[in-house]
């Protein structure tokens, strides 16, 4: 290993460093349990040379929004900026975006971090409005602002902070621990500088984008070349199609977006970072060799979305559920156009199935919950089952935190099994869950899966669609995807997510393979 490899890999080392520290500092289930977060270090002109193994739609978004707060405010040492605007960040306003400057006698670089808020103000519990029209219908937007100037905190932010986000002590825990983990990134930065000289740092970053690019475009070149287009669907108002054409060559892979259906007066627009963050995903997910995830990466993916799209809206078009939903169907339909030049996966579960409560309790409480399901069937093996699915890599709340935290009872929690498509390879079953309320509680769910289920490859099986069940008593509801109600205490909602596509014909009794 040369020594650029060896001070690239210890900044690595550096963001997860910075994200154990986000962990075990948080308050939240959502950031302390589930993970719900991502760190990265970025270099003077906001590329990102080193990130840790976080969430996928985080990740590729902090290439675009690190630039995008970049121009709008100018840090000194000792100060930090906090932004949430989807349109500055790249995600949606639950993911707090903390950035700090490091300096070296110059500028070498900062420290970046998003962690999703549990609840960040607006009508909903969770902040993630099924029935936003616009931006501010789904919380509190704070722009580019100093959360630190010269080391010390910016009380008007906190102070803000305090009156709009309506579990404001979570909040201002979580976000005491961005500023520790920005800490200790600094900290660390700085303690490589010392040992390794500004130079050579500089240098190790340079080197390091330069190697991911070169290999990155070593192993696409070994892709067949070729274009292939597709079409997938969002379950709104009406069956809404995203379509991308998806072209592999020599100079890397080219997305697409034209003909996707214009933006919708409902919260599953995707904004830019996340529609990249999609295809990057899809891109590094086939890649055979160990890559690094930096800048020479993101550079091989060129992105073409047309403004006032689907996956590229105008403000202040909603944009919560883009972030977590749409930004699944993005990953499945570039899957499926590359499936005609390249073996790829079945449809994975497709939603991120969020669900989002809330409500008083001496004290208002809030909680987010992603429920997993099951990954397509791969070209070669059949897929996992119960898992999270594409663009979020989280944990589950364990059901001991939620219950001792919450006024919350779980009833079951287990794999549905059977709802993975058939097929040569079998997809991925998904999982159900379920629980009793134990108070009035406004119960919300954004979803997808529901109608149009997770496709099959080369003659496999559709995965079998999701599904929402709220029993009052001897009464059953069967829920649509997206929905917003008050449950009265003893009543028990059923979650049952989907399972993956199925690839090639299932084979018959008496058949040869």
């Amino acid at each position: 290993m040369t020594s650029w490899e060896i001070v690239s890999r210890a900044f690595e080392f550096v963001a997860e460093e910075m994200g154990v520290m986000l962990k075990r500092s948080a308050m939240s289930p959502n950031i302390r349990e589930r993970m719900d977060h991502s760190c990265a270090i970025v270099n003077e002109r906001g590329d990102v040379v080193a990130q840790a193994e976080h969430i996928p739609v985080h990740l590729g978004s902090f290439s675009i929004g690190v630039k995008n707060l970049l121009q709008q405010v100018e840090l000194e040492d000792g100060d930090m900026a906090i932004v949430n605007d989807p349109y500055v960040s790249g995600t949606h306003l639950n993911d707090v975006m903390v950035i700090a400057p490091v300096f070296r006698g110059k500028l070498l670089g900062y420290v970046v971090n998003k962690a999703h808020h549990v609840d960040v103000g607006g009508p909903i519990p969770g902040s993630l409005n099924p029935y936003a029209s616009t931006l501010y219908e789904e919380g509190f937007v704070i722009p580019p602002l100093k959360l630190m100037r010269n080391g010390k905190l910016n009380d008007d932010v906190v102070r803000i902070i305090r009156e709009n986000f309506k579990v404001s002590d979570t909040s201002l825990g979580d976000l005491n621990a961005q500023i520790s983990a920005n800490l200790i990134g600094i900290a660390r930065v700085k303690q490589l500088v010392e040992k390794y000289g500004v130079t050579q740092v500089v240098e190790a970053w340079n080197s390091s984008m330069e190697y991911a690019r070169r290999l990155t475009l070593t192993e696409v070149a070994r892709w067949p070349k070729g274009a292939g287009e597709e079409e997938d669907y969002l379950e709104l108002d009406r069956l809404t199609r995203i379509r991308v054409r998806v072209e592999v060559s020599d100079q890397g892979v080219l997305a697409d977006f034209s003909g996707t259906d214009p933006q919708v007066e409902s919260p599953f627009n995707a904004v830019y970072g996340v529609t990249f963050s999609a295809v990057s995903f899809v891109i590094r997910s086939l890649l055979r060799k160990d890559v690094p995830t930096n800048e020479g990466f993101y550079s091989v993916v060129k992105v073409r979305a047309p403004v006032g799209s689907l996956v590229n809206p105008t403000k202040p078009s909603a944009v919560g559920g883009g972030n977590v939903e749409t930004s699944q169907r993005i990953a499945d339909v570039t899957f499926k156009a590359l499936s005609h030049v390249m073996p790829v996966p079945a449809a994975g579960a497709g939603t991120m199935m969020n669900i989002m409560m809330g409500g008083l309790r001496g004290r208002y409480w809030a909680y987010y919950e992603t429920v997993g399901g099951g990954t397509g069937a791969r070209p070669d093996r059949d897929g996992v089952s119960a898992v999270q699915v594409n663009m979020t890599n989280t944990l589950n709340t364990p059901i001991e935190i939620a219950e001792r935290q919450y006024p919350l009872l779980f009833t079951a929690y287990r794999v549905r099994e059977g709802s993975g498509g058939r097929g040569r390879f079998k997809g991925g079953d998904g999982i159900i869950r379920a629980f009793k309320v134990l108070d009035r509680t406004r119960l919300s769910v954004m979803a997808e899966r529901f109608l149009v289920p997770p496709w099959g490859l080369l003659g496999g099986g559709n995965g079998k669609p999701g599904r929402v069940t709220i029993i009052s008593g001897k009464v059953k509801r069967e829920m649509p995807s997206k929905f917003s109600t008050v449950l009265e205490a003893g009543d028990e909602v059923v979650i049952e997510t989907p399972g993956g596509g199925g690839l090639g014909k299932e084979e018959t009794a008496g058949s040869s393979s």
